[in-house]
């Protein structure tokens, strides 16, 4: 008897102190939940993507993919925010392996997501980027032609860049649509490209309405990059970086974009990373993408 008071006692003095702590607003507190996994992440695409610039400046011979690092995916991946799959992207990558521009080896964005590589990455993907459409709308016909005085040739070539923007239009929709059929599940982040010059400031080789039509035409092709998010139909979001590259263009007193003229080792040539993000511009790339999509967001969804 005396046991069965004594274990009456405890319990109600148990449930006592319970009453108390819920009294005074104290509760267990749960075990800390762990963080979500970071987001898996493929890129695509062409030059920027694929970080030309922030390293070697030149393409060596013979290499039908040419990366360099740390570029802009490899800057993301860096933060840890993200678990890079895989970066498929290439110097001088076209849309589809045809055209003016195609050169018949470098792995083309529609060769790059259907590769049994793209595919095997894309489809747990939970976020891609790309930069794609530069090559295609003739960036480097335009600036062959408007790195010279001629302002008409310049001015002629930029008109038939834009006039064939269109066409540049329908092959993006196609390659997003693409993309969301072999990455469900995945944001798809299209990043935009920086205007290359600053025309109030002296360049001896390109006079400063050459200047005005190379960007005329970059800012063209984001307009056209960015209607072509829009109409896909899909998930995808365009990432304008223009702003962020303000006071930096490829001439300016703190340029984020390589331009050098003069030939340089190992080949002699002018160097491929012209006109490309240099280490300090991937890392402004890296900044808008982290800043666009949130990977935290992204990862409790």
């Amino acid at each position: 008897m005396a046991t069965h008071r004594a274990r009456r006692r405890h319990l109600a003095f148990a449930g006592g102190l319970a009453a108390l702590a819920l009294t005074l607003g104290f509760t267990a507190s749960p075990a800390t939940a762990a963080p979500p996994p970071p987001i898996t992440y493929v890129a695509l695409g062409d030059s920027y993507t694929a970080g030309t610039g922030a390293g070697d400046l030149s393409r060596p011979p013979l290499v039908a993919c040419w990366q360099s690092s740390p570029g802009y995916v490899d800057d993301v991946a860096a933060t840890g925010r993200v678990a890079l799959v895989a970066n498929l992207a290439c110097h001088g990558a076209v849309l589809f392996p045809a055209g003016p521009f195609y050169d018949g080896v470098t792995p083309s964005v529609f060769e790059q997501i259907t590769s049994s590589v793209g595919q095997s990455a894309l489809h747990n993907a939970g976020l891609v980027s790309i930069t794609a459409g530069a090559v295609d709308a003739g960036s480097l016909l335009a600036l062959q032609n408007c790195s010279t005085q001629d302002t008409q040739l310049c001015e002629g070539t930029v008109s038939g860049i834009i006039a064939n923007l269109p066409v540049i239009e329908s092959g993006l929709e196609i390659i997003y649509q693409n993309i969301r059929a072999s990455a469900p599940e995945a944001t798809l982040t299209v990043m935009g490209y920086p205007r290359l010059f600053d025309p109030a400031n002296g360049l001896p080789v390109i006079p400063p309405a050459n200047q005005v039509q190379v960007n005329l035409a970059v800012d063209a092709l984001n307009a056209t990059i960015a209607k072509a998010v829009a109409d896909s139909q899909t998930n995808a979001k365009f990432i304008d970086v223009t702003k962020k590259f303000l006071g930096h263009a490829a001439n300016s007193a703190d340029p984020w974009l390589v331009m050098i003229l003069a030939p340089v080792p190992p080949f002699d040539r002018l160097p491929d990373a012209n006109f490309h993000p240099n280490e300090a511009g991937h890392l402004a790339y890296a900044a808008a993408l982290l800043s666009a999509i949130k990977p935290a967001q992204l990862a409790k969804r």
